[in-house]
């Protein structure tokens, strides 16, 4: 096993990586940019290193900077979370070529996954379904409405390159298919570096269905269980659940060994994700394969009992998996909701600031919180708003739902804005409740007229006092000190803090 891992990412999943290594009797290492000086990953780790900047090029996309970072700090791995470059199969080259064990699949299967033309036709030679569309990127409109024709409408303009909805884009019939075509590859463009588009054909009220599979060096590949990831914001997951209540038991099953055959043909290493696109009638289809961890992988771990980065580490130090396909066996349900820093009475805007006061509701059987703030940090407007996952297990869907709505109750997070009251809404809502939604879910519930508690109501007022107070104080510290900006003492103080700290 390794002795120490460079963990190339921040926020909470840099801070969930470094507790499975404690687990594990690893050192963990730590990287971070300038604005992440006081994050709560830099103060857990055993050490932590500077990689400069505040943009992500400058600092945790920068491959050379995080190379050099882990040549001097003597760590035999790298775990790349997910975001950033976890999906990047030239940091995979390199870290090869530095003799660092990268904790994932290698550069070739990723890459294969990273073009989604090329992987839709690799899904396709190895007998998986997909979704029908082109195989190659539309080049130009001649070709594009000759593809249009043949696949019919509505259908899906989508980036090659790419993913999270960037790139994307509806067309209902051919008077929006040139403008359309253009959008998407101008965001294609300026979110993935690469214009290329193709077509897939639309289905109507789909599930978004993910399954979850481990593959080690020795031939063995497993599935454990599936995901229902169809709550989604402008093509964003939100909220994830596990078991799906859409799916039946042979479904299930054969979406699984589905997704093995999938991972089998390309040669797949490590934790990676098949997910596919469900019709009304139960027919599945591959949409795309993760070469990565998924923000959503703890619910996965709450029914299965099996600790997803302790395997990714065991896995990449070429240690057999333990697990046959007979002796996983998912036990009750499990639920995730991302908690953003975002304002959902404000179209989601970001809501960058510092955090006044936290009261973190992970307490009670069957709740998990993964988190990467704490009460005084400034959460950054230079990444993604991310703050912490809150996961809820019950033995009954309706237990775990309960056990959901009892823990946003206790959540308490004052001086920014949050998603909490927006879950809130989600899990009281009857066709949630009933599991009774699609894709489609969120758009329609966001056209209804919210009915806002007299709780919130007196939340936001007491947020709104806390934020005027602190304001006060520090105008009037700042008078006291005359030119000196007391931020910038708070910034030497903290930096102060973290150098003893490492």
């Amino acid at each position: 096993m390794f002795r120490k891992i460079l963990i190339a990412n921040r926020g909470e999943i840099a801070v969930r990586v470094i507790r499975a290594c404690r687990e594990m009797g690893i050192v963990p290492v730590a990287v971070y940019s300038e604005v992440d000086r006081a994050a709560l990953h830099v103060r857990l780790a055993e050490e932590a290193y500077a990689l400069g900047g505040s943009s992500p090029a400058e600092s945790y996309l920068n491959i050379e900077k995080i190379l050099a970072v882990a040549r001097s700090c003597g760590a035999e791995a790298v775990h790349p979370g997910y975001g950033f470059l976890a999906e990047n199969a030239r940091f995979v080259e390199r870290c090869e070529q530095e003799g660092l064990a990268f904790i994932g699949p290698p550069s070739r299967p990723m890459d294969l996954m990273g073009r989604k033309t090329t992987s839709r036709k690799v899904m396709s030679e190895a007998g998986v379904p997909i979704i029908p569309g082109t195989m190659e990127p539309i080049r130009d409109e001649r070709d594009l409405r000759d593809a249009a024709a043949q696949v019919g409408y509505p259908l899906l303009l989508k980036a090659s390159g790419g993913g999270g909805g960037k790139g994307l884009r509806l067309v209902r019939d051919a008077s929006e298919l040139a403008s359309g075509f253009n959008m998407a590859r101008s965001e294609a463009e300026s979110s993935f570096g690469d214009s290329a588009v193709y077509i897939e054909k639309y289905i109507d009220d789909p599930h978004h269905i993910e399954v979850q599979i481990l593959a080690d060096h020795h031939g063995r590949t497993v599935f454990l269980g599936e995901r229902e990831c169809s709550l989604q914001r402008r093509y964003q997951k939100v909220l994830e659940e596990t078991p799906s209540p859409f799916l039946d038991d042979e479904t299930r099953r054969r979406m699984g060994e589905t997704a093995v055959r999938a991972a089998a043909g390309i040669g797949y290493r490590n934790a990676g994700t098949v997910e596919f696109i469900v019709d009304g009638r139960k027919n599945f289809y591959f949409l795309e394969m993760n070469a990565r961890l998924q923000v959503e992988h703890p619910i996965t771990e709450m029914v299965t009992g099996i600790d997803l980065v302790k395997a990714q580490l065991e896995i990449a130090a070429g240690i057999p998996l333990d697990l046959k396909q007979e002796d996983i066996r998912p036990q009750g349900c499990a639920l995730e909701c991302r908690i953003y820093a975002e304002d959902p009475d404000n179209d989601f805007l970001p809501s960058p600031g510092r955090i006044l006061h936290l009261h973190n509701p992970a307490g009670g059987f069957g709740i998990r919180e993964d988190s990467g703030v704490y009460e005084g940090f400034v959460v950054p407007f230079e990444y993604d708003p991310l703050l912490a996952k809150l996961i809820a297990w019950g033995k009954t869907r309706d237990e775990a739902l309960r056990r959901m709505r009892r823990a946003l109750s206790e959540y308490r997070i004052y001086g920014i804005k949050t998603t909490v009251p927006f879950f809130k809404r989600i899990l009281s809502h009857p066709r949630f409740l009933g599991g009774d939604y699609t894709t489609h879910f969120i758009a329609d519930m966001e056209k209804e007229t919210p009915i806002e508690s007299s709780e919130e109501k007196r939340v936001a007022v007491l947020a709104a006092g806390l934020k005027s107070l602190w304001d006060a104080r520090h105008e009037a510290s700042y008078s006291s000190r005359g030119a000196v900006s007391p931020w910038k003492l708070r910034g030497r103080a903290e930096s102060h803090s973290n150098a003893s700290l490492r």
